[in-house]
């Protein structure tokens, strides 16, 4: 036994949970059959976790590292079959798996022997699928298996074809498979089961949305995953202000969404009606060229018309000047934040177009101001006032987007702590010192691991109906502190130069100074401390996190402070390409320790099914365990020895009496 046997009075003040733990395990039979069946789970290899950050909109890319387990199949494939196939049967053969019935209907279009070609692939698949089934107890691969056809894979995947015994028996299932037509439904069966068992857990460390237009469909895929967790990002936080009912989130939310010209998650994704922003923008910006809003046009497709680009120019400039007026009810209504002087309106001079700021005097760039009153400048004209009212609105009866939003509530955080590596998305608010810095949060202050766990509580008040209204509206008020304030630990900077980029063009006004977190985190000794905050153990520990780029191409190493910290922001949007010089990371942790893998701008979908294009991937070797770590030595495997010590102290109260069997 891995555990030593029960004391007896441990066993006589646990009877009451016993007696309920026997409910479940009624004989000494079934005690045991348990005990058996979970220390044979702890001997079993580590399962493959993957952790991804900042992935920004950018669902293709996405869908193809989650359909390629970050080119964990292709290695797969490689090493099963490598000396086996052409390289282009093995392109094929991927492909096929990454996506099955786009390629099957390729296949079919070409193929003259199609029965040949189904016994081929199936007989491939199930090689495939016993590999990455291996590190599974049959049990849970049994709960992964598609209902129709379960029994049959788990029949091909536990008979070895090297039987001659079950040889035919094996053969007669695959050609009964063909013969009666299922053979396409089969194999995308397989091949989804590949996809499923090659990641066993998937860790989303923030910043889903923005940028990219299919944030929307990036969560639909997250709700539905098998084994996820989610670290909220400043850009996520957002759009769940925007969701609470935030208007300075909402006015946000649409800002960022024109800048990048990107309204597919707002109008297809979430049905947001834009027709009122956009009747208003062209009333109100009739004879302004904005342009200084013109939007960037970094996600492919189609280039818009100079109608389109005059339109969004317009709904942009209306909605970030909406924006900036919002701001200051915020910040005066909240002084405890000490942002009173991103109050910027005041600062114009509407005669000689030019702003003040910390006592230096700037020209504009942009000076005409329709709806500002030099004299009330935060003041919403009573049209900014119906407009917001009808968004709002638009956000609050948004089905899809409130079903993501509780799917980042049950799945989401602050920060989380696996297998002695704490992630979050951002920062940990420090000191110059290295000290953990109180941070404002609600009524009061906190820092480290209970800031972290105040702001959580924070965030689900604002979807709490039970919740009393003036609590409601605090929390509902810090979604904006989270994304912009300067000890905010999804931001973490001076400011957020918002209005200084659209309207200085001086770029010294354009500074947002770090916080001292991202100063200070290429030290061993910093990143310890905040690992012993958070109660984080292990030999081999680390910080997990995104948030800021990194400038692969200009010689940063995401591994910091001796390889306890790994910044694993690669830049998936394509509005980063050019700042990272890649297109995103994975990290990727196995039985055998940790692999960065770093990837190349993924061309399109299409691309990939009509010519076997893969994302180009590079692994980086981070951390290699001494031994090759086995389910005992994760975090599940402390929950199973608890759950051993139960199961024998229940077999120790029935062998005693204490207990009788059912």
């Amino acid at each position: 036994m891995s555990t030593p046997p029960p004391n007896k009075q441990a066993v006589k003040d646990d009877l009451r949970y016993l007696r309920l733990l026997a409910r479940d395990f009624p004989t000494v039979s079934s005690v045991t059959t348990e005990i058996i069946n979970l220390e044979a789970i702890l001997h079993l290899p580590k399962p493959t976790e993957h952790f991804l950050a900042d992935l920004h909109g950018e669902n293709e890319a996405f869908q193809h590292v989650l359909r390629n387990a970050s080119g964990n199949i292709k290695r797969k494939v490689n090493d099963l079959f490598g000396n086996t196939l052409r390289e282009k049967e093995k392109k094929d053969l991927c492909t096929l798996i990454y996506y099955p019935e786009q390629k099957l209907e390729l296949v079919k279009q070409n193929e003259r022997a199609l029965d040949d070609y189904y016994q081929t692939t199936l007989n491939q698949l199930i090689t495939v699928c016993r590999s990455v089934s291996s590190k599974y107890t049959r049990s849970k691969v049994r709960k992964s298996l598609p209902e129709e056809y379960a029994y049959i894979i788990e029949e091909l995947l536990h008979e070895s074809t090297d039987d001659h015994n079950k040889q035919a028996y094996f053969n007669v299932i695959i050609r009964t498979i063909i013969g009666t037509g299922r053979a396409d439904h089969f194999i995308i069966a397989l091949c989804y089961l590949i996809q499923r068992l090659a990641i066993d857990r998937l860790h989303i460390l923030g910043d889903i949305y923005d940028r990219g237009p299919g944030a929307h469909l990036i969560m639909d895929t997250l709700c539905n995953f098998h084994h996820i967790d989610i670290q909220w990002g400043n850009h996520d936080i957002l759009w769940m202000g925007a969701a609470a009912g935030n208007l300075c989130c909402i006015a946000s939310v649409l800002r960022l969404s024109l800048r990048y010209a990107n309204t597919q998650t707002l109008e297809e994704g979430y049905g947001i009606n834009m027709v009122p922003l956009a009747t208003f923008a062209m009333e109100t910006y009739a004879d302004d060229p904005c342009e200084i809003f013109k939007p960037r046009f970094e996600n492919g497709g189609e280039d818009p018309n100079e109608k389109e680009v005059r339109l969004m120019s317009q709904m942009h400039k209306a909605i970030a000047v909406i924006q900036f007026k919002l701001e200051q009810s915020l910040y005066m209504a909240h002084p405890e934040w000490h942002m009173n002087d991103r109050c910027l309106l005041e600062h114009i001079n509407h005669t000689a177009g030019t702003f003040t700021l910390n006592g230096q005097t700037y020209a504009m760039r942009d000076t005409s101001f329709p709806t500002i009153d030099p004299k009330h400048p935060y003041r919403l004209t009573p049209e900014e006032h119906e407009l917001m009212g009808r968004l709002a609105h638009s956000f609050r009866i948004s089905d899809r987007l409130h079903r993501h939003v509780a799917c980042l509530l049950l799945h989401g955080g602050m920060y989380g702590i696996y297998n002695s590596n704490l992630l979050f998305h951002a920062s940990v608010p420090l000191n110059e010192d290295g000290s953990l810095r109180e941070t404002i949060v609600g009524d009061g202050k906190a820092k480290g691991m209970e800031l972290m766990k105040r702001i959580e509580t924070l965030v689900r008040t604002a979807f709490d109906d039970e919740a009393e209204e003036g609590e409601r509206r605090m929390a509902c008020d810090f979604f904006w502190y989270l994304w912009c304030g300067p000890d905010s630990p999804l931001f973490d900077k001076s400011k957020m130069a918002t209005f200084e980029r659209y309207f200085i063009a001086e770029k010294e006004t354009h500074t947002e100074e770090k916080g001292w977190y991202y100063k200070l985190r290429n030290s061993a000794e910093v990143c310890d401390h905040i690992m012993d905050e958070f109660g984080v153990s292990g030999e081999h520990r680390h910080v997990i996190n995104g948030h800021v780029p990194v400038r692969v191409g200009k010689g940063e190493n995401p591994i910091k402070a001796d390889g306890r910290l790994m910044v694993i922001d690669g830049g998936f949007a394509k509005a980063y390409h050019d700042t990272t010089g890649i297109a995103g990371y994975t990290l990727v942790y196995h039985s055998r320790g940790f692999q960065l893998v770093q990837h190349a701008p993924f061309t399109s979908t299409e691309e990939a099914i009509l010519n076997g294009t893969d994302i180009q991937s590079t692994i980086q070797i981070v951390e290699m365990m001494g031994h090759r770590e086995m389910v005992s030595d994760t975090d599940i495997g402390c929950k199973l020895r608890e759950q051993i010590a139960d199961l024998e102290k229940l077999l120790y109260a029935y062998r005693r009496g204490y207990i009788k069997e059912q």
